[in-house]
């Protein structure tokens, strides 16, 4: 039998725009969520901490209408400043629901129920809640689509994008996707006419955006020799030291408080090389690379944990060793002798900050795990822009903006970023104009011309080489679809790739590239032959993914 309905709480007044009317476009937005229309926008968040305010506005707007709204966002930090804002708009927690997984068995079934059954209409939550049963649903909103955490990793592997979009076109429901940086995806639905663009004013964006500024400028190159090779120059140092202490002539705005240290990578020494001929140290054991995991500690393998303390090159024979990349754990050693006055404080790994008062302190974090600091920050440092931009990933450029962005967007506007990266690459010109917009535009043209997604649908077929080529050549593929290798492919095991299982045949991928207007085709013959494979209890497991996130 069906649950009974419950009857929700009378609608609420419809709030006021708020922090919307900072947008061209943002009453209207309102006025049309107000009315019940499906509109759906592309939204590129002005830089600052207003962001849930105004994800709790349009919902209390939808709620009002009568209609009900689902938000999605990363994790439960974003979780926690939505619910405190959706608090406050309603001026009670009684009109909406947060689903997480911290909740425990009984309490999310609770509330689930709740939420089918009507009894409030607002539902908020991280990737699950992509499918909560809003009575009604009128928006759906999901924040920072670009996050991998919106991906599930598990067959069938749904985005929460492309879940949200699907119950939004179905339902008849708007539609709010966006978040500091703009994605491929997201603007491929734009060009599409799925999505308007949803941006703020030129003038607001130029006073809420902090100032920032590329190391290895012309000008800085002039004053520092040293601002291309050294990995903090002193601009990067004069930064942080102003807004730690404030100038002693007076002739910066930068007001004290809290610098942001953004490092890519955790632990120490997270890679290390030979000091004589540069060559990467390897464990020998399993040819694993080495790392050194804390001051004086002896180096030791990343795929088998074996400690490597009589190392010696096997090019050159030296024992001399030198750091590749550098950890949060060592930059934040490294800060606290050069501002020894002054507190160092850590957020990553099992240890995320949520929050830091306002005093002056260094934060040293990894991305996605930056802490909101009271009144923001004064400065920050992002540091090692290499290693962010280096990844061998289809994605890097778009993954390194949103990195950054969502850093710099925690300054405050009279603060400075430093960004220690080329002056000259696309991703560093549009933090320091803060153009996501342009910059996913011209990521978009460029995947159009090779034949990426999204301008195509891409599925990926992975599994041992023969199983592999049996799917591939059993599958009734549409006539325009393109077949990429099959090429080597590295399967992760507790000592590295391809060690799961040492005398298993050795895994391939093949890449299926086919036009947009073919996907759904694509999708129906790759169901029926993995239905067949299926049907036949074929050993060999074959993984089938379409759209991956990484193609690299």
């Amino acid at each position: 039998a069906a649950p009974a309905t419950a009857a929700p709480d009378p609608a609420p007044s419809r709030p006021a725009p708020g922090s919307w009317t900072r947008y061209p476009a943002g009453e209207t937005f309102l006025a049309a969520l107000a009315g019940g229309r499906p509109v759906r926008a592309a939204w590129s968040a002005l830089p600052g901490p207003g962001w849930p305010a105004e994800i709790a506005i349009v919902a209390a707007t939808t709620a009002a209408a009568g209609r009900g709204v689902v938000i999605v966002v990363p994790d439960a930090r974003d979780l926690a400043r939505v619910d405190a804002a959706l608090t406050a708009v309603n001026q009670g927690d009684a009109g909406h629901v947060c689903l997480t997984a911290d909740l425990g068995p009984a309490e999310r079934y609770r509330r689930w129920l709740a939420v089918l059954r009507g009894a409030v209409r607002i539902v908020a939550g991280t990737r699950a809640a992509m499918f909560a049963p809003v009575c009604q649903l009128g928006l759906v909103v999901l924040w920072d689509d670009g996050d991998d955490l919106h991906a599930e990793p598990r067959a069938p592997y749904p985005n929460a994008r492309e879940v949200l979009g699907l119950r939004a076109h179905q339902c008849g429901a708007a539609a709010l996707i966006g978040g500091f940086a703009r994605t491929a995806e997201l603007t491929q639905l734009v060009a599409a006419g799925w999505a308007k663009p949803l941006v703020g004013r030129p003038d607001v964006l130029r006073q809420a955006a902090p100032r920032v500024r590329a190391a290895p400028d012309e000008a800085e190159l002039a004053r520092d020799v040293a601002a291309m090779t050294a990995r903090l120059p002193s601009l990067a140092l004069r930064t942080a030291r102003t807004a730690l202490a404030g100038d002693p002539r007076g002739s910066t705005a930068l007001a004290v408080g809290p610098v942001l240290v953004q490092v890519p990578r955790r632990g120490y020494l997270a890679a290390i090389a030979c000091a004589r001929c540069r060559a990467q140290a390897r464990c020998a054991v399993c040819a694993g690379p080495l790392r050194v995991g804390g001051s004086n500690e002896v180096p030791g393998c990343r795929w088998c944990g074996a400690l490597a303390a009589d190392w010696a090159c096997a090019r050159c024979g030296s024992d001399r060793l030198r750091a590749l990349v550098t950890g949060a754990a060592r930059t934040a050693e490294e800060l606290g002798r050069a501002f020894p006055e002054v507190p160092v404080r850590t957020s990553g790994g099992q240890h995320v900050l949520a929050e830091v008062p306002a005093e002056p302190a260094l934060i040293i974090a990894t991305p996605g795990a930056e802490p909101v600091a009271a009144d923001g920050y004064a400065a920050a440092l992002l540091l090692d822009g290499w290693a962010l931009l280096g990844r061998p990933s289809l994605r890097a450029a778009e993954e390194t903006l949103r990195r950054w962005l969502n850093a710099a967007a925690l300054v405050r506007p009279t603060g400075a970023v430093v960004v220690l990266a080329e002056a000259s690459l696309p991703a560093v010109q549009a933090l320091v104009r803060w153009d996501p917009v342009g910059f996913a535009e011209r990521e978009l043209a460029e995947r159009a011309e090779l034949g990426f997604p999204p301008a195509v649908r891409m599925a990926a077929v992975t599994g041992p080489s023969t199983a592999v080529a049996e799917f591939v050549g059993s599958a009734a593929l549409p006539d325009r679809a393109e077949i990429l290798g099959p090429i080597p492919a590295e399967i992760s095991g507790p000592a590295g790739p391809n060690a799961a299982e040492p005398d298993a045949e050795p895994a391939e991928r093949a890449l299926i590239r086919i036009p947009r207007t073919d996907g759904l085709a694509l999708a129906r013959a790759l169901h029926a032959a993995q239905a067949a494979r299926s049907a036949r209890k074929d050993g060999a497991p074959v993984r089938v993914q379409l759209d991956p996130a990484e193609v690299a």
